[in-house]
């Protein structure tokens, strides 16, 4: 049997939610599956006739995890999942979800076909990143977007100082710096004009948030190294400045502290019902290729 304990695991602030949870849990177990509900997800939504398990339990004892809600509950869940290798999929009770890459409205079909057998299971990358104050580590976090620095409030730029393994790649000055993963580059890192990566890259993203110099601009590195961005003196940083790895916040920036990212030793593991293509994704959500005379046809 494919994935015998299946968890869900909803955006809960969403009203109507408890609905197409309710109908998608009958649905696994009409199957045979046991089901598992988050336990934020129960509480806010009001079902309890299933299984309450936190996001630790369900790491321990899951096979499968359906997120149902937009790509920042997939962000979570997949942050607190990765280290017990639980595979995700995403079903999109949000807006536009690259990653929540299944609509509401085929969630029975797709999830039967993975029931079945018929999927396809992604490895992305996550980064790792740390805030260093001096030698004390003040904070850490893994995200699977980005993590960015920017200026906070209304301060005005920061300065930073870039190096990759220890090789001074520039000092900038800018209102932020976004590091994505490649899943990360059809987030905030796209609507800074930066490019987008093919989730098989192993390789992270730089993009400057509104440069001091114009000629700063987006970077593709291998994810194998060391990533370090010191905060200079000079940057106005007594202004205010934060980071944000994935939704989790450092606002206490100081002159002089370190950030350094990354490669996670974790993967976040998508599940796709088989024939899922990372193309067709970008054409549905970004619009590509939609010709008046040919918009029936388009996937």
């Amino acid at each position: 049997m494919h994935f015998p304990v299946v968890a869900l695991i909803g955006r809960y602030q969403d009203t109507g939610l408890d609905a197409p949870l309710r109908a998608l849990a009958d649905m696994l177990t009409r199957a045979g599956r046991r089901v598992l509900l988050d336990t934020d997800t129960a509480r806010n939504t009001g079902l309890h006739d299933y299984a309450v398990a936190t996001l630790q339990e369900i790491g321990e004892s899951a096979s499968l995890a359906v997120i149902l809600g937009g790509d920042g509950t997939v962000l979570g869940a997949a942050r607190h999942l990765a280290p017990y290798g639980v595979p995700l999929i995403g079903i999109n009770h949000g807006r536009l979800g690259f990653i929540t890459d299944i609509p509401l409205q085929d969630t029975q079909a797709a999830l039967t076909r993975v029931l079945d057998g018929n999927y396809q299971i992604e490895e992305r990358s996550l980064l790792q990143g740390s805030v260093w104050r001096g030698d004390a580590e003040m904070f850490s976090a893994c995200a699977l977007n980005d993590v960015v620095l920017n200026r906070a409030g209304r301060g005005g730029m920061i300065e930073m100082r870039v190096e990759l393994d220890g090789v001074h790649m520039y000092t900038q000055r800018a209102d932020g710096l976004i590091i994505a993963t490649p899943t990360g580059s059809t987030a905030y890192a796209l609507s800074a004009a930066g490019p987008l990566l093919h989730p098989g890259l192993n390789a992270m993203v730089l993009v400057p948030v509104a440069p001091q110099s114009l000629s700063n601009r987006p970077i593709v590195i291998p994810d194998t190294g060391v990533l370090s961005m010191t905060l200079t003196a000079s940057g106005r940083v007594e202004t205010g400045a934060s980071v944000h790895f994935d939704m989790q916040t450092w606002s206490d920036l100081q002159p002089g502290d370190r950030i350094t990212v990354q490669r996670s030793p974790h993967t976040a593991r998508l599940v796709h019902p088989q024939g899922y293509s990372f193309f067709s994704t970008l054409r549905r959500k970004l619009h590509w290729n939609l010709m008046p005379q040919a918009t029936d046809n388009v996937d």
